[in-house]
């Protein structure tokens, strides 16, 4: 067992903020923006979340670990977060689907997970000061030399995290999972295939599209607009993903160039690019939107949904020219949670109706852009060979 010297942990903040606790998984030192996470279920799910890489995140709720780690709730192949800091750790989950513990998972994955800081204080310094950039570690106590090291780290303004995370191949989902693409002489007639361009996606998109009898094609984040229409899709999603946006001029040409010629639905990241190719700007938000209780106004039928969300900036709607609809807001700060493009037969949002963990209040999104894929009418499908998996 490692002694308590080597186990205690420092968490600074680039405004000089220090917070001290011990490692309860892994060791070492890593930076990133730390930002706080509102659910008060659903860790496994934020750290299998790509939209996290380039963040530190901190869990408000105050016990984590008591439901451990199982398979069926993985939103990728892995952790993408930077390092994980809770207020009290739970060594001994109690969870019937659980198969290990949050502790062996992070250490699986090479990361740093940290208990003992005083959440509370760290999340109403961040929601004075704003998100900032913080340094983790349990390899030193100089906290002078931590905090010239962080301000000199560079952030997430301008970064392309995009490809960090995004598949490096195309690829098939099906029954679940991953699958290779089948041969090109596949391709046949049908309806409903959608591409998914791969920002950084969760799982649970690609299982609610499958569930509504979609054929699922999923293209890395820098693929041509080329490429995705000699699929002949039903319609394309634009995937979730971490970073700004503004640092994606490619993939917001990509998207620009695929206006008019196929339905789009864009989710967090995919609404920003979306709404960039139509003309518009993003813009940082102070410390984000990052948890499952966030409060949404349809525009459209006048409910409010509460939503699940994980987003540092958002897209500036006067920023846009005239064409669009507000169709859904943020109850909380006002900012833009929905877009409509009638004429381009595109729509996104800024939260994340797949609800991985939870709410499900904004799953008739899927419903609607099975709609809107319907009514265009340009319907394909891949057809493949017999599964032999």
């Amino acid at each position: 067992m490692l002694d308590n010297k080597r186990r205690q942990a420092l968490l600074v903040l680039e405004d000089g903020s220090v917070y001290r606790g011990r490692a309860f998984a892994g060791n070492g030192e890593v930076m990133g923006e730390v930002v706080f996470n509102t659910g008060m279920t659903g860790y496994q799910e934020i750290l299998t979340d790509p939209s996290y890489r380039g963040q530190i995140v901190a869990m408000t709720y105050p016990l984590i670990g008591n439901t451990g780690i199982n398979p069926e709730d993985m939103e990728s192949a892995g952790i993408h977060l930077e390092g994980f800091v809770v207020r009290e750790y739970e060594a001994y989950p109690s969870n019937w689907r659980a198969d290990r513990s949050l502790k062996a998972f992070l250490e699986a994955q090479g990361k740093l997970g940290v208990e003992g800081i005083d959440t509370r204080a760290l999340t109403r310094r961040i929601r004075i000061t704003g998100a900032m950039r913080g340094v983790l570690s349990t390899e030193t106590a100089d906290t002078e030399d931590l905090l010239r090291r962080v301000r000199a780290y560079p952030g997430l303004v301008g970064r392309d995290l995009v490809k960090l995370v995004t598949c490096r191949d195309p690829y098939l989902w099906r029954s679940g999972k991953p699958r290779f693409l089948p041969p090109p002489g596949t391709l046949r007639g049908g309806k409903r295939r959608v591409v998914v361009l791969d920002c950084g996606v969760k799982y649970n998109i690609l299982r609610n599209l499958e569930e509504r009898g979609c054929e699922v094609l999923v293209l890395p984040a820098a693929a041509p607009a080329e490429e995705i229409l000699a699929l002949a899709p039903a319609g394309v999603l634009l995937s979730n993903g971490p970073g700004d946006p503004a640092a994606l001029p490619h993939i917001v040409a990509t998207v620009r160039a695929l206006l008019g010629k196929v339905p789009i639905f864009g989710i967090c990241l995919g609404h920003q690019i979306l709404g960039q190719a139509m003309g518009g700007r993003t813009e940082k938000l102070k410390f984000g939107h990052h948890g499952i209780n966030q409060p949404v106004k349809n525009c459209e039928s006048g409910r409010v949904e509460i939503t699940s969300q994980n987003h540092g900036f958002v897209v500036v709607p006067e920023s846009l020219p005239a064409g669009q609809d507000s169709i859904q807001n943020n109850l909380n700060d006002c900012t833009s949670e929905g877009l409509r493009y009638p004429e381009h037969a595109a729509f996104s949002v800024q939260h994340h109706p797949e609800a991985a963990p939870g709410p499900h209040e904004a799953s008739h999104l899927f419903d609607e852009f099975i709609a809107l894929m319907d009514k265009e009418g340009k319907a394909t499908t891949l057809l493949e060979k017999e599964d032999q998996a």
